[in-house]
């Protein structure tokens, strides 16, 4: 059974909480291990509780087999966008939602 599921990062924005939770869902169920955001809601954090949130969802790219991003309306912020670069950057296989 080792290697036998792959492992998909979700990146987006946080405002597309239903989004994620969906895609989450879904991915799961096709038999992928899925790592996603743990907080939705990002108001009244330090910047370095933020710091810390971001560098984490690094290392959950650097342990995915692919990244999978949530780009409700074509959206992709900054954040989103640096971290599809991060996961270029390693040769990660990238998919967006289809809208």
């Amino acid at each position: 059974m080792i290697g036998k599921y792959k492992v998909i990062t979700l990146c987006g924005s946080m405002k597309f909480k239903d989004d994620f939770l969906r895609e989450q869902k879904r991915l799961t169920l096709e038999g992928n291990i899925v790592l996603a955001p743990n907080m939705f809601e990002l108001e009244n954090i330090t910047s370095n509780i933020k710091s810390m949130l971001d560098e984490m969802h690094k290392r959950k790219i650097d342990l995915a087999d692919e990244v999978f991003v949530i780009n409700k309306n074509g959206y992709i912020g900054s954040s989103t966008k640096a971290e599809i670069e991060y996961a270029q950057n390693l040769g990660k296989k990238i998919n967006f939602m289809k809208n």
